[in-house]
């Protein structure tokens, strides 16, 4: 008896080391970059909603001048190194904070639902991890949209927006919505993203190519169900939500940004409507840009948010 459960286990031993070596474990994902462009500025970690954000946090933190902390708020599956360029002039004289979200970036992937709602919370939790009470939002796509999200949820913390190009500036899309739920995952994954991603960008951006390729090198090197978990829950979210229906009811003083190629999803149609329903606003409209204007045209996007961010009270209409 004791032989034959010897051999048993000998044998158990064998296959499971044969199992291993023809299927090993998925690695998890890297928590900085390895094959890619790593950010320019110092990376740091902290755990909000039991996920480890990956964030960067540049500028003056003590008054200088008329200073303002920003957090800027990352399109969908974007990182902090896509906003290096307008982080830097911006960083002069404002504190920036930029963080990637649970499920993208460098951050945690946790294989666990994901939504709008969640990301509020997380954005919310992030600052309040960091000890910030009072700060101005930044963000383009899915960014913008949470910007307005959370202008609307907390406006007593986030007293001025700045906003481009903002996902679920549209009507809600119940029916695609659960057509995406229905046929959303990792098969369909790099398809839809290749035809996403036509819309990023102006076809003569001089970067454009550089930046498809870093772009979707990053995805391969952070690949995950987490990660394609959170890339089709997080879009089926704004294809079902519309910021038109809370638009009337965000009082602070919103910057709204545009490209003028921009009309992917109707943007172009969106913003405008954006623009008439937001009872304090400035439009700033770019000829000559597409969606990603913070990778297209950084040094005037940051001259933009710092003019406006800088500005007294007083003078925001």
């Amino acid at each position: 008896m004791p032989e034959a459960l010897a051999v048993s286990r000998g044998l158990g031993a064998a296959v499971l080391s044969l199992w291993t070596a023809c299927f090993p474990p998925e690695a998890p994902p890297p928590t900085r970059p390895v094959s890619v462009r790593a950010s320019d500025f110092p990376q740091q970690d902290v755990v909000v909603e039991g996920s480890r954000l990956r964030y960067i946090d540049v500028g003056p933190t003590a008054p200088v001048g008329r200073p303002e902390t920003l957090v800027i708020l990352p399109g969908h599956t974007s990182r902090i190194e896509g906003y290096d360029a307008i982080v830097q002039p911006l960083s002069k004289r404002n504190r920036v904070l930029v963080l990637d979200f649970p499920g993208s970036g460098y951050s945690d992937k946790p294989d666990r639902p994901y939504t709008l709602r969640f990301y509020e919370d997380v954005a919310i939790g992030f600052l309040d991890a960091l000890g910030i009470d009072r700060a101005i939002p930044v963000g383009g796509s899915l960014g913008g949209n949470l910007v307005l999200r959370l202008g609307h949820r907390s406006p007593e913390r986030f007293p001025r927006l700045v906003a481009w190009a903002p996902g679920s500036a549209w009507h809600r899309q119940p029916r695609l919505a659960e057509a995406m739920r229905s046929v959303g995952g990792s098969v369909l994954f790099w398809p839809t993203v290749f035809v996403q991603s036509r819309f990023w960008y102006s076809d003569d951006f001089p970067g454009r190519d550089a930046a498809l390729d870093e772009t979707f090198a990053y995805y391969d090197e952070i690949m995950s169900p987490g990660f394609v978990r959170m890339y089709w829950e997080i879009a089926t979210d704004q294809v079902d939500s519309s910021l038109f229906d809370i638009a009337p009811e965000i009082r602070q003083p919103v910057l709204l940004l545009w490209g003028d190629r921009d009309h992917g999803a109707n943007m172009g149609a969106g913003v405008a409507r954006l623009h008439r329903l937001l009872p304090r606003n400035e439009l700033r409209v770019f000829p000559g840009a597409r969606h990603s204007i913070e990778t297209e045209i950084p040094a005037r996007v940051a001259e933009a948010i710092d003019e406006y961010v800088s500005r007294p009270p007083e003078t925001i209409r």
